[in-house]
């Protein structure tokens, strides 16, 4: 059952290219599906989430983190009484955007396009999903619903300053940029926090980039290790952290539920509209929690995002991919077949397709196709 101010499918403002509807799923079922099925999706099993081209099998992959925020985000749905399959479909998409590398690709991508308008992983999602896939005959893109496309937008709040991805998709299908995005967003980045936030953690203990005593030093970090012994006094260390992990997450989206209910019950809104006209996130932590998440991050940044084991290889990726716009814009013959065809003869047209083509990349045909080019200079 929806509460009055979630999303609902049947008063969606609708898709650019005009769809039959389907017996089976609603509109936003049917997306989440539509993004499941899509190449873009399938590709983020092989593109970094922290680790670039990670040897262990469980370290986490932008596909596995993607699945994971979704199984968030759907419990905060369904306890707030919004459209889970919306909110599920927002959270699968979000990163379908990031090139090869995770965000060290994405900085050298945005470097080698500055004179081009740039390369931000967010707008690109959106030029995946109504541009780039190529599932449908009558079309370019996916032909999402609009509220899919709002949220993935919106998610972290208004944008004031859109970059030239994003501009092309408001101009074709406006998306109300200037207001806060629905509930459904507002819990898919809630979701996203809450996921890396732990799920980096255990994979920095397992890679051993920090030592659980460094991690002890944070507060909330300490707090809930020294709940977790206190329960299970016998439990081996690596079942601990786990049980450490697991209660972290319940922790937050616990936290999450109710501060999003009090500000829900304070706003008192009838409609998905008084959610984007509210002026401020009415999803969010509360402020002990936000102070929590940020020593948790500040955490991984020193400890894990900025390790040099980390670095290392980051560095060499983000040379890879410089050097991959620099090869081809010099000899676009070396392009697919399908990429050459439609390649534009003039800047910035030119420089956004081979853009677009580097950020599908994943991680190892980046590093396979920039040794061919090497092999072939």
């Amino acid at each position: 059952m929806l509460f009055p101010y979630a999303c609902h499918p049947g008063h969606s403002r609708g898709r650019l290219h005009p769809a039959n509807p389907s017996a089976l799923r609603d509109a936003f079922a049917r997306d989440r599906d539509r993004i499941v099925h899509s190449s873009g999706f399938r590709r983020l099993k092989h593109k970094t989430q922290v680790f670039v081209a990670p040897d262990g099998d469980h370290f986490r992959t932008r596909l596995t983190h993607s699945l994971e925020v979704a199984q968030i985000g759907r419990v905060m749905a369904k306890a707030l009484g919004v459209h889970e399959a919306l909110t599920e479909a927002i959270c699968l998409a979000h990163d379908l955007g990031h090139p090869p590398f995770g965000h060290v690709g994405e900085d050298a991508l945005n470097v080698a396009m500055a004179d081009y308008g740039g390369f931000d992983h967010n707008a690109h999602t959106l030029r995946v999903l109504c541009t780039l896939e190529s599932a449908y005959a009558a079309h370019d893109g996916l032909n999402l619903s609009w509220e899919v496309l709002e949220g993935l937008a919106k998610h972290n709040g208004p944008v004031t300053a859109p970059t030239w991805a994003l501009q092309e998709i408001d101009t074709a299908f406006p998306l109300d940029l200037e207001t806060h995005a629905s509930l459904e967003a507002q819990i898919a980045a809630l979701a996203d926090d809450i996921a890396y936030d732990n799920h980096d953690f255990e994979d920095g203990l397992r890679a051993g980039l920090f030592s659980l005593d460094q991690a002890l030093e944070v507060d909330a970090v300490r707090e809930n290790w020294e709940a977790v012994r206190a329960r299970y006094p016998d439990a081996p260390q690596d079942r601990l952290i786990a049980e450490m992990k697991r209660r972290q997450i319940g922790l937050m989206v616990e936290d999450v539920l109710r501060e999003t209910k009090s500000l829900l019950a304070a706003l008192s809104p009838r409609t998905a509209g008084d959610i984007r006209g509210a002026g401020r996130q009415t999803a969010a932590f509360s402020a002990p929690m936000a102070a929590a998440e940020r020593e948790i991050k500040s955490f991984l940044y020193a400890n894990m995002y900025h390790h040099p084991a980390s670095i290392r290889p980051r560095d060499r990726a983000a040379a890879l991919v410089g050097q991959l716009f620099e090869d081809i814009s010099r000899t676009s013959a070396r392009l697919p077949e399908s990429w050459e065809a439609t390649l534009p003869a003039e800047n910035p047209a030119r420089a956004r397709h081979i853009g677009d083509f580097i950020a599908g990349m994943t991680d190892r045909y980046a590093q396979r196709f920039g040794g061919e080019l090497q092999l072939e200079g």
